[in-house]
């Protein structure tokens, strides 16, 4: 069964996605045409494609076992050292958390169809440029204003999922699966420390999320692992690497989408300062729903992560990034790519406008784009962190999710008391995240938690 969208689509988006992957799909679209909406013709036509190979000429190889992956990353430090204070480094986790929220918050209410994909022949970033200029915002300086005379002029809209994060009411960081997923994290190496694998990622998943909190590639993962798991008999079974293969593949065309990337951070938070270590917790969380690049964005967010609670220069945080994933991978090539865009553009508007021509061809949800936007961000802005995380969500594409890796990074990097008091006040130091125990948490006690985990497992590596 087809969890995130009707059996056609989502046979359409593998169809797709087997072409990204480098399998030859030439014929395949009239199959799919002359299927229309008939189930079973579209289950075979699943099936066949399915079964394509990768052609021997794809200039990429991509694994997505950690071993193989390993033996195709560049050369990069493993592990960093830093002789913080305990304020300092306090300071940094709450500059994480907080910068997390800032940017999520930011692009929560442009998570919408006209800035993810385009409206009327426009691109995405360019309707933010209307939205902002219609409300007399521009150039963004705060929270996205809840109207403008976009709405008439332009026909544009705000998402409805964010109704508390726009300027005129936002007051909190409301509920969005960003911060849940940096919460589960956390819960996750508070219970469990670096004992788990992906079948705890599903079993942690199946006790603290509902089917509504889950999109895509995870809506896919959680209905598929429903099927290899029961109530009675919940513990691992011995041939759970099987099992895995069917909860990550199963009409899941989304393997490879950004789901995966927007997990890193609680994870990578508890192992500050190694990259490595932190790209594998990545891989381990993101194997259970994604395959590939889609395993590779959150191994490369994971590394980033880690590395800026140490690495003070955006563009080695991104290179070390880049040393834990295949250099071999379509995303290491679009990161590389989006590094160049950051590093040569003259102004927001040219580098978002490159990027947004640069990498069109995708999904405005998929891995690669917006990890090649968020690297651009990040190197461009240097360490004026307003600059950062508002390109980052001026280039639209999944606006939340980059506002939110960016301002992690930034905010890792940084420390809460360098962020500016015009972007952290309006949050009010406080969260809801639709989970038990965090309706509502203050942000602090979550970076104290987290700082605390850091602690306990930096101990243990050490005795």
């Amino acid at each position: 069964m087809a969890g995130w969208t009707d059996l056609r689509e989502t046979v359409r988006l593998e169809l797709l996605q087997r072409g990204e992957e480098g399998c030859d799909t030439q014929g395949f679209m009239q199959k799919w045409d002359e299927a229309a909406d008939d189930e079973s013709t579209l289950l075979q036509l699943y099936q066949e494609l399915t079964e394509l190979q990768v052609s021997a000429d794809f200039p990429f190889a991509e694994p997505s076992d950690l071993e193989d992956i390993r033996a195709l990353r560049p050369e990069g430090p493993r592990e960093l050292q830093a002789d913080w204070s305990e304020q300092v480094w306090r300071d940094k986790f709450y500059g994480a958390w907080l910068g997390r929220s800032v940017g999520c918050a930011l692009g929560k209410p442009l998570e919408h169809p006209d800035y993810l994909y385009g409206k009327d022949g426009r691109p995405g970033w360019e309707n933010i440029e209307l939205w902002f200029k219609g409300a007399d915002a521009w150039p963004i300086r705060g929270f996205t204003p809840e109207h403008s005379r976009a709405e008439q002029e332009h026909g544009l809209s705000l998402t409805e999922l964010g109704p508390w994060s726009v300027r005129e009411k936002i007051q909190f960081m409301e509920s969005d699966d960003d911060i849940r997923y940096t919460i589960l994290g956390l819960l996750l190496l508070e219970e469990k420390g670096l004992d788990w694998d992906s079948w705890d990622i599903g079993k942690l998943w199946h006790h603290r999320l509902t089917y509504s909190q889950v999109c895509t590639a995870e809506t896919q993962a959680y209905m598929n692992f429903a099927q290899e798991t029961s109530h009675l008999k919940s513990d691992k079974p011995a041939d759970w690497a099987k099992r895995k293969e069917r909860v990550r593949m199963h009409l899941n065309p989304y393997r490879e989408w950004i789901g995966a990337a927007i997990r890193a951070d609680g994870l990578a938070y508890g192992v500050a300062g190694r990259p490595e270590l932190a790209a594998e917790l990545g891989w381990r969380d993101a194997s259970f729903s994604h395959v590939k690049n889609g395993i590779y964005g959150e191994m490369l967010n994971a590394a980033m992560i880690a590395t800026a609670f140490v690495e003070n220069n955006s563009e080695r945080i991104v290179e070390i990034g880049l040393s834990e994933i295949p250099h071999t991978s379509r995303l290491a090539a679009d990161v590389l790519q989006g590094m160049e865009i950051g590093l040569s553009a003259r102004s927001e508007r040219e580098l978002v406008s490159r990027i947004w021509d640069a990498f069109s061809h995708y999904d405005a949800v998929h891995t690669n784009n917006n990890a090649a936007l968020v690297a651009a961000s990040l190197v461009y802005a240097g360490n004026d962190f307003e600059k950062a995380v508002v390109t980052s969500v001026y280039g639209g594409l999944d606006t939340d999710c980059n506002g939110a890796t960016v301002g992690s990074i930034m905010g890792a990097r940084l420390g809460a008391a360098q962020l500016p008091d015009s972007w952290i006040s309006p949050l009010n130091d406080t969260l809801y995240a639709d989970l038990v125990g965090f309706d509502p948490v203050s942000i602090s006690s979550c970076a104290e938690r987290s700082y605390q985990v850091f602690l306990k497992l930096r101990d243990k590596v050490r005795n």
